[in-house]
């Protein structure tokens, strides 16, 4: 029998033995480090405290008494300041004062119209005010049936009801114009189911039928940009050549609205002519009205044809809004749009919510026995414009507002929105980009927890970060009051989270479970480890047996 030389066995122990503390010592923690998933650190506290979020709006409003609706005693007592608050956390800051003699003066214009523009150039109102200016029961300002003008600007006339008698008390006074200011502000400003709806995909409560589901969700979610496409539809080049003055429209038309729209989103503008575009759907010809007809009905056939031929912006992820002029071929006009009770649509258009508009123009007056093709025909651009201005206005968010009885709403002018409507606007998104953006960040945060193999990079947490700021900025500024910034941070909240959310590297190793982790380690290291482990295992038990032979 041949024995082992003690020194190879001692070596061999020595070797078994600095291979595996080798192993443990540096390989383990060597494999551990560059094979670990570097997640960056996130705010979780901060995150945290979104999801218990609470808004609180405040509306600074400017109350401002002209000469004949106070009593002089009644003017000493007006107070300089008062606190409303409503549901939801709505605080009117109101505050109260006499006129100005030039005040005074802008009100002794012969029209409402007017006085409204004279005010207008005299106070500089902050956005998402609102100044009312309460003015005599005599005053001829305003009709005898009508009680309030709503101008463009931020200024509200207010008819006051209440004489002015010597003796009558100012809180009877205030008391009987608070439901009339009240009304005004739900006009001018915002309201319980705007912010509701802001808060619920722009969902507003209190709406059943179908008509007011789809006027609710007409507008499309808010955005950091839109791009806006007018598109020219000519079925029938060989029989009409048409001819649209687009850019002269534009300008006219769709920038003016753009410009003042510039706070709450970047809009980009394109044009263009599609040749034998045709519709989807054959309209039926109605004998009793000598046209070819389309029914409520086939409307929704309409887009997805017409759609295949738009093209797409595939540089870029914004909305799109289309707006589609359709001139009908020879044989099919005139072509008329009928409602749900076959009725003729009054403008030939029509809108699907979120997507956009399309306008039937019929050019069948240029046809005749003698006419010789193709005819060249001249669009109308003012009254195109005029139904595509409506329809984006409805797409952006502008909401229909009724007036009230005794109200009257000045038409919104050359720029296509007054400066209350726009501040009702900012109201809505501001709020509705808190809600989305906490939704987002709260919601990427709950995933990263659920998955710890997800790679959480350095931008990726500067993302978080800014829009975790930006978020409380934007909600202290509308606790404050100021919409301007609470809009500009809103958006830098809902841009931060929205990158931050769909960044692609997250999806790396989204998909790779820990049993694969074991289906690739174990072939790689159990041939390694087994031969270590058995060594161990027989130095341990010699080391046992030599102490068993010790102790005998």
């Amino acid at each position: 029998m041949m024995l082992t030389p003690p020194c190879f066995t001692q070596r061999g122990r020595s070797a078994a033995v600095a291979i595996a503390a080798l192993v443990i010592a540096a390989g383990i923690p060597l494999w551990w480090k560059t094979t670990e998933t570097y997640r960056a650190w996130l705010p979780a506290a901060r995150i945290s405290e979104l999801e218990a979020l609470q808004l609180e709006l405040r509306v600074e409003v400017e109350v401002v008494f002209a000469r004949g609706t106070l009593s002089p005693e009644q003017q000493k007592k007006v107070p300089a300041s008062r606190m409303h608050k409503t549901g939801l956390k709505f605080t009117y800051e109101t505050r109260f004062r006499t006129a100005t003699v030039m005040e005074e003066d802008a009100l002794n214009q012969p029209t409402a119209a007017e006085a409204d523009h004279a005010l207008h150039t005299l106070t500089e109102t902050s956005c998402g005010s609102v100044v009312i200016y309460i003015i005599p029961e005599a005053s001829a300002l305003l009709p005898q049936d009508m009680r309030v003008y709503v101008g463009r600007s931020r200024t509200a006339l207010l008819r006051s009801q209440v004489a002015s008698v010597v003796g009558a008390g100012l809180p009877e006074v205030l008391a009987a114009l608070d439901p009339q200011m009240e009304q005004v502000l739900q006009t001018m400003s915002f309201n319980h189911q705007d912010v509701t709806a802001a808060l619920t995909d722009r969902l507003r409560p209190g709406l059943s039928t179908r008509d007011s589901l789809a006027d609710s969700m007409r507008a499309f979610k808010s955005s950091p940009g839109y791009e806006i496409t007018f598109s020219l539809l000519n079925p029938d080049p060989k029989h009409h050549q048409l001819h649209w003055d687009v850019e002269a429209a534009l300008d006219a038309y769709i920038y003016p609205l753009l410009h003042k729209m510039a706070p709450v989103a970047n809009f980009s503008v394109d044009s263009q002519i599609l040749y034998y575009a045709v519709l989807g759907v054959n309209p039926r010809y109605d004998a009793s009205a000598s046209a070819y007809t389309l029914s409520a009905d086939s409307l929704a056939h309409v887009i997805n044809p017409v759609e295949a031929r738009l093209g797409s912006n595939a540089a870029s992820s914004n909305p799109v809004l289309n707006f589609l002029l359709y001139v009908p071929d020879s044989l099919h006009s005139p072509l008329i749009i009928r409602n749900d009770q076959k009725q003729e649509v009054a403008s030939n258009a029509f809108h699907s919510p979120r997507w956009g508009g399309i306008m039937v123009y019929n050019v069948d007056g240029a046809y005749g026995n003698d006419t010789q093709f193709p005819v060249d025909i001249a669009i109308d651009m003012s009254r195109v414009m005029g139904v595509f201005l409506s329809q984006l206005r409805l797409m952006l968010g502008f909401q229909q507002t009724g007036a009230p009885p005794g109200f009257v709403l000045e038409a919104a002018g050359r720029e296509g929105v007054a400066e209350w409507e726009l501040d009702r606007l900012l109201w809505s998104r501001s709020v509705e980009n808190v809600a989305t953006a906490s939704a987002s960040i709260t919601s990427l945060a709950q995933l990263l927890d659920q998955i710890a193999n997800i790679v959480i990079n350095d931008n990726i947490a500067q993302q978080v970060a800014s829009a975790v700021t930006a978020l409380q900025a934007a909600v202290a500024e509308l606790e404050a009051g100021n919409l301007a910034l609470a809009l500009e941070h809103s958006r830098e909240a809902i841009s931060a989270s929205e990158r931050a959310f769909f960044d692609p590297s997250l999806l790396h190793l989204l998909y790779f479970p820990d049993d694969q982790k074991f289906a690739i380690y174990i072939p790689l290291f159990l041939p390694m480890c087994v031969p270590i482990l058995l060594s161990l295992l027989k130095i341990f038990r010699e080391v046992q047996q030599h102490r068993f032979d010790k102790l005998e």
